[in-house]
């Protein structure tokens, strides 16, 4: 399997900032594809519902660099400075192993 280096970052919202926060990551994120990410996703956590996690998939960690540093991401950035906590890191990660299982079909 080959490695694909994925990279997460937290955020954490401030005061009552969760829904706005949540919308523009929603927005920002897609953009990670325009740059040779192969997936993203933005979940919300059910336990704190301040705390997110973006998540972009690149082969290449300079591409990674490239929408991190971009129009893009600097302006959502900006924007929403006072919306999350700082300061906002990514972690790149290395895929080890990966599974999944389809739905039973439903009989028609």
């Amino acid at each position: 399997m080959a490695a694909v280096d994925s990279f997460h970052i937290t955020w954490y919202a401030t005061g009552l900032r969760a829904e706005r926060l949540q919308s523009a990551l929603a927005d920002v994120t897609p953009t990670a594809l325009r740059y040779g990410a192969t997936q993203w996703s933005v979940h919300r956590s059910n336990d704190d519902r301040f705390k997110f996690l973006q998540i972009v998939h690149f082969t290449d960690k300079l591409d990674f660099e490239r929408w991190w540093e971009s129009s893009e991401m600097t302006e959502f950035r900006a924007i929403t400075s006072g919306w999350w906590q700082v300061p906002a890191l990514y972690v790149p990660n290395t895929l080890v192993g990966q599974g999944s299982i389809a739905p039973a079909a439903t009989a028609g």
